[in-house]
């Protein structure tokens, strides 16, 4: 008796909009680690899928390169892990988790920027359709501080200043650190201590 062939069931399509995000996720550390030499093959084999794939969705390559470039920026990634970070733990040590994760968002950015340029890519303004998918970077910063603001909430009775300028001077001192090769340059705990207390050494028998 001839058996019948296996009938191989096909995958759920995805949307146009699911396929664009899975490539752009494929295509991140490629350019982060090549630029824009990075080829449309690399990017398909690293999604596993065909090339042409990649042309249904998107225009062409400098349109995918807009498109991670976009992906990069978003503040939402930083913000999800500031919402992340438990309201129980002491101060300083949920400011410097969320250094830390500001930190990991910065240099997500910067490794896709500063790959880009030195491969020779200019910055361009970003496309409208990309400009949709995000926010500006006002609206970004926004967007952080107040998720930081909200993290700073159980101790809004004893902070000196409203909640929304603690979260707002936190952040001046966090992205205004020397360059992490810089010995000057703080860990994220010594900069939760040094917002938190000041740069001045606690006087021996004083209270802090």
């Amino acid at each position: 008796m001839t058996e019948k062939p296996t009938t191989r069931r096909r995958a759920a399509g995805m949307s146009p909009e699911q396929r664009r995000e899975m490539i752009v996720k494929a295509a991140i550390p490629l350019i982060a680690a090549y630029g824009a030499a990075v080829t449309t093959a690399e990017v398909a084999r690293a999604a596993g899928i065909g090339e042409a794939t990649i042309f249904r969705v998107f225009a062409g390559k400098q349109e995918l390169l807009d498109a991670c470039m976009a992906e990069a920026m978003r503040h939402d990634h930083a913000v999800r892990e500031l919402m992340s970070i438990p309201a129980d733990l002491p101060t300083a040590d949920r400011l410097a988790e969320a250094a830390d994760a500001l930190e990991a968002h910065l240099d997500r950015m910067g490794a896709i920027a500063g790959s880009l340029h030195a491969s020779g890519r200019r910055r361009r303004d970003t496309p409208a359709g990309e400009q949709g998918r995000g926010m500006g970077r006002e609206e970004s910063m926004a967007a952080i501080r107040s998720a930081l603001a909200e993290l700073l909430a159980p101790d809004a009775a004893s902070l000196r200043l409203p909640v929304n300028q603690a979260a707002g001077l936190f952040l001046g001192l966090l992205f205004t650190r020397p360059h992490p090769d810089d010995p000057a340059r703080l860990t994220g705990s010594r900069l939760a201590e040094v917002f938190l207390h000041g740069a001045l050494a606690p006087t021996p028998g004083a209270d802090r």
